[in-house]
């Protein structure tokens, strides 16, 4: 029976070692040295190990049918995965220096690929080994699954790319690392200097952060008026919370008159303080203070899909209720609610009201974190179906002598994107929770990895052997020599050595390279540079897998 079990080819047997090569190589992944650790990399060589020792054993290989579908739709949920998640914060990354940062990023996809692409014309590299020992220095594994498809008609080149992927992989996590080690050692960089110099730099250029304000108010042109008025008069600037007269506080009801000397308690960004002050009188940045008395402040998740997708004018929590919104949060985001801001699943409302109201606003909003973690699937496949669609539409690039396509790793990654930067359209919400999202992403990725390494494992061994050792050499300069160029360039043009860290992470799309680049400071440069290249990186590497396969085959 053990026989049969794990020397089959059947699906019994393949569902054997895929579960294996998971439980063993996720086991590993988390075993680290230093703070190095081989994280989801672990599955891969696990299954290399596997179909190895299957063979040695002589046992037939297994059946490449079923791992060959495993592996493109553990591959779409991955992307898939990816894109809801970074996709509502895709455009807002690009404000501020990201525009630089995605130029970086684009540089290191471009030199790798030109590095690659030299190999084969002047060294003489097979293509298909080639572009495996790319996707593998710059550890993207949905540039493989797109290489792979582009090489798809030949089965021995699926597999060279698989292996040469394999043993290319483990110097483009060390690669990315040893040169954050050389810039620091380089330019001679003190971290507790980039902390502070990102922290400084940061409360100058983030001009939307969110502050808690307090407004005096003089303009005698407002005396008398109500709350309605103040909060059209000031809209997109000011979300109004409570008044403080005299010695009490009372909540910022509709109909509540101003009197000569209130002070309205709020929230505001920094870039609207001037305005405010000519509007309404001296605002003061104010210590966040605890509610007390009668009022309260308390945060609602919103989980009832009859009010997603509606704004807040259309909600009227403020009209219906004592109480007031005061800021969104969103998708790790915070939000200066005015009444045409649109209200999504998921997001997390600031309500400050009566207290014995809180009961009653938190049932209309839903806060119900059972109902938001019941799986809302339908959305899941049809975007994946739109994205399958849209990767299957050939693209003519001049000079090809074939189309190219999306492919099963670019469509699901743009409509992804599309949706989460959208949220809804109509009454179809994409809201996916975080845990849920992590899971598809995680079984996803497991899914492909695994299959990678059964498939080309049994053949692994004899390659090194056989002058594989030479495609190590050939992706350490892929990883090296355009992550250093870039960072050497950012560097001299002042860029701060934690942002480096991130774009040349997320350039590499590099999970475990962001791990180590956040345990050198608690800030968020690090994540922040890694989020804003990441999406345009990702798009980048499925193409120029694809193209340089296409283009040269």
């Amino acid at each position: 029976m053990i026989s049969e079990l794990f020397g089959g080819t059947g699906l019994s047997s393949t569902l054997i070692y895929l579960c294996l090569t998971a439980s063993a190589g996720m086991y590993i992944g988390k075993l680290g040295y230093k703070g190095v650790k081989l994280g989801i990399a672990g599955v891969l060589f696990m299954g290399i190990l596997l179909a190895h020792l299957k063979g040695v054993a002589g046992y037939e290989p297994l059946d490449g049918n079923i791992l060959h579908f495993v592996k493109e739709f553990g591959l779409i949920l991955f992307i898939y995965a990816i894109g809801i998640d970074v996709g509502p914060r895709f455009v807002s990354s690009f404000k501020n220096d990201g525009l630089t940062m995605n130029l970086f990023a684009t540089a290191i996809c471009i030199l790798g690929t030109v590095i690659a692409l030299l190999f084969h014309l002047i060294g003489g590299v097979d293509l298909s080994v080639i572009t495996g020992v790319l996707c593998g220095a710059v550890t993207n594994t949905p540039g493989l699954g797109a290489a792979q498809q582009a090489l798809s008609d030949n089965k021995e080149a699926v597999e060279q790319a698989g292996m040469a992927y394999a043993v290319a992989y483990p110097f483009g996590v060390i690669g990315i690392i040893l040169t954050m080690l050389l810039v620091r050692a380089l330019f001679k960089i003190k971290i507790d200097e980039e902390v502070t110099d990102y922290n400084n730099k940061l409360d100058a250029n983030n001009r939307q952060k969110l502050e808690s304000v307090e407004v005096t108010v003089s303009n005698s042109n407002l005396f008398g008026q109500k709350i309605s008025y103040i909060k059209s008069f000031v809209e997109n600037e000011l979300a109004i919370s409570r008044i403080q007269r005299g010695d009490n506080f009372i909540l910022a009801s509709e109909n509540e008159e101003l009197q000569a000397g209130d002070i309205i308690y709020g929230v505001s960004s920094t870039e609207h303080i001037d305005k405010l002050k000519m509007k309404i009188g001296p605002v003061s940045i104010g210590q966040k203070k605890a509610v007390s008395g009668s009022l309260a402040m308390f945060n609602v998740l919103v989980t009832n899909r009859k009010i997603a997708g509606k704004t807040i004018e259309q909600i009227g929590i403020y009209r219906r209720y004592e109480a007031n919104i005061t800021r969104v949060f969103r998708a790790g985001m915070e939000i200066l609610p005015s009444r045409n801001t649109i209200i999504e699943l998921g997001d997390t409302l600031r309500v400050v009201g009566k207290r014995d109201l809180l009961t009653d606003i938190q049932k209309e909003i839903g806060n119900s974190t059972k109902e938001l973690a019941k799986p809302n699937t339908i959305p899941i496949f049809l975007g994946i179906l739109l994205g399958i669609i849209l990767g299957s539409i050939k693209i003519d690039i001049p000079g090809l002598p074939a189309a190219a396509k999306l492919g099963l790793a670019g469509g699901p990654l743009i409509i992804s994107l599309l949706l989460g930067h959208l949220g809804r359209i109509g009454k179809l919400d994409f809201y996916m929770s975080p845990g849920a999202n992590m899971m598809l992403r995680e079984l996803g990725i497991i899914l492909f990895l695994a299959c990678v390494g059964l498939s080309s494992g049994t053949n692994f061994v004899n390659t090194i052997a056989n002058g594989g050792y030479q495609w190590m050499l050939y992706g350490a300069a892929i990883t090296f020599i355009p992550i250093l160029i870039v960072a050497i360039v950012a560097r001299l043009m002042k860029f701060n050595y934690l942002k480096i860290c991130g774009i040349i992470s997320g350039g590499m799309t590099d999970p475990p390279a962001l791990e180590y680049a956040n345990s050198l400071a608690s800030t968020q440069a690090q994540s922040t540079a890694y989020v804003a290249v990441y999406p345009l990186t990702m798009f980048l590497r499925v193409m120029l897998a694809q193209i340089l396969v296409l283009a040269f085959l």
